[in-house]
């Protein structure tokens, strides 16, 4: 039970309340850090001992408070308080057992705090220097409320701060910094992560080494190179002969059809020696004619014309002959009139070639404009034509001569065109230090002028598209096919997502300048 004493007692102890007494210590003994204990004299030296751990059960500390009873008229000084007791001065004396009924008011900041109790007297005495009695209680009732507001009052004391309740409100609990650290609360166990959150992290994880391996062999084990588009055979339609070209609709990327007619030229040279050829034959058909009239009606003289060709310049005059000289005379103009016909004949065949028709089922790949009379000159470039047949649209590259001994024929290569995400599975046709004879359309004469590569004719598995020919593309010649496909795809599916990445961003982009530009 708690017991207080005055300073001049050998004996002084205070009680626990319902505690019992630990195994004693020497009295030499002393505990380090206790404030609370209290030295005492002797009776039998002048030796100074300490007050033993062991003997007390509550800490009394020395606070400003009172102690009103219930008597309602009676109220006392408190000395010091602890959470077995407290000790008062009082100006009558005290029975040692006499229970009363009390509240102690205590000053927490400008808040006076009551804690109603029921207490024991335990001891009353004489007050040294002073009138009145010190009285001992005991506190033997008290509810559980008012002893834990009891002892954050003391807590707070012993802490060296004043008690006040906004501190109390707040939970605080003033300790010493040892019990403070002692007591501190636990924090809550985190909650378990879900797996789901690690698999899908390991799963990130393999993807980034997958991609980084692909594209790691992708760009250093397979074969790059140099320059490579798509190409198809060339024909080259040329003007054969001077003249004017002829009107004409057809523009780059216009399909035609074989024996289609392109364009023809008027050549107006042509059309007049035509002209003349045919009226110099209607000129030595009628003087055939005439001197055949002649020789066969008897005449002992026939008029005979001096020239067989009316446009040669000369003067035409007549003569009279014998019928033996005129048959001669028909015999040569036979010869100059089958002369002139081969000429027509001849004529004829160049102005039919002026008309100009679709070698093949092709493709215009370049056509000159007709507008305003355009004059072109023998064998001038008119179109440029570019078959489309399955076999004809190929893929040629351009592979560096120290990589072209690890090329061979029938070898597989990945094509990817520009604007495609998937790549197409190729084969090698052909390797030579040259293209082929026939010329190719689709590759520019400056990348040829390269002294250090070979021409490689690769062999889509898939038909390319003719509109396709003259794009870049992309080529490795694999010499692992599966490693290489596995690369290829996984590279592809990246430039994929990163692509549809750039155009959500370019869309969003746009978007808000559109509404910037409303704003």
């Amino acid at each position: 039970m708690a017991d207080h004493f005055s300073n001049d007692d050998p004996k002084r102890h205070e009680p626990t309340l319902g505690g019992t007494q630990s195994s004693r210590r020497p009295d030499s003994y002393t505990e380090p850090g206790d404030a609370d204990h209290d030295s005492v004299r002797l009776t039998q030296g002048d030796r100074l001992q300490h007050e033993r751990r062991d003997e007390r059960g509550y800490i009394r500390v020395a606070l400003p408070f009172r102690v009103d009873l219930a008597d309602g008229g009676t109220e006392l000084n408190g000395n010091d308080v602890s959470l077995g007791g407290f000790s008062a001065h009082s100006r009558r004396s005290f029975e040692p057992g006499e229970r009363i009924s009390a509240s102690l008011l205590m000053m927490a900041g400008a808040t006076e705090l009551i804690v109603p109790l029921k207490a024991e007297c335990l001891r009353s005495r004489p007050a040294s220097g002073a009138d009145g009695y010190d009285a001992s209680f005991e506190i033997v009732e008290i509810e559980p409320q008012h002893r834990e507001l009891l002892r954050q009052i003391i807590r707070s004391a012993l802490s060296g701060r004043s008690p006040n309740v906004e501190g109390l409100m707040a939970g605080e609990d003033p300790q010493t910094p040892r019990k403070r650290q002692a007591t501190k609360p636990v924090p809550p166990a985190r909650p378990k992560k879900p797996m789901g959150r690690y698999i899908l992290l390991f799963v990130a994880i393999g993807l980034l080494v997958l991609v980084g391996a692909a594209t790691a062999y992708r760009n250093f084990m397979l074969i790059e190179p140099s320059f490579a588009a798509v190409t198809a055979p060339r024909i080259d339609i040329r003007a054969p002969g001077p003249g004017i070209l002829g009107e004409h609709e057809l523009t780059a990327g216009d399909q035609v059809e074989r024996d289609q007619l392109l364009t023809n030229v008027v050549n107006s040279e042509l059309e007049s020696d035509l002209i003349l050829a045919e009226a110099a034959l209607d000129y030595n058909n009628r003087l055939i004619e005439n001197l055949q009239e002649h020789l066969d009606g008897g005449m002992q003289e026939v008029s005979l014309a001096n020239s067989a060709q009316p446009a040669s310049g000369d003067t035409m005059t007549f003569e009279s002959v014998s019928p033996e000289i005129a048959q001669a005379r028909i015999e040569q103009f036979e010869t100059v009139r089958d002369y002139e016909s081969s000429r027509i004949a001849a004529l004829e065949a160049r102005a039919a070639s002026n008309d100009i028709y679709s070698p093949c089922d092709c493709l215009v790949a370049w056509a000159l404009s007709s507008a305003d009379g355009v004059y072109i000159n023998e064998s001038e470039r008119i179109m440029t034509l570019i078959r489309t047949d399955e076999d004809d649209v190929l893929v040629e590259a351009l592979v560096h001569m120290n990589d072209i001994s690890r090329i061979e024929p029938n070898q597989q290569a990945y094509v990817t065109l520009a604007n495609a995400n998937q790549p197409i599975r190729a084969r090698v046709r052909n390797v030579a230090l040259d293209v082929e004879r026939q010329p190719r359309a689709g590759f520019p004469s400056w990348v040829r002028q390269q002294q250090n590569v070979a021409s490689v004719l690769l062999v889509p598995e898939e038909p390319l598209p003719a509109e396709s020919v003259g794009q870049p593309v992309d080529v490795r010649f694999t010499e692992a096919p599966l490693l290489g496909a596995a690369s290829e795809r996984i590279w592809q599916g990246v430039r994929t997502v990163i692509q549809f990445g750039d155009d959500i961003y370019r869309a969003a982009t746009e978007d808000n300048d559109e509404g910037t530009d409303e704003g």
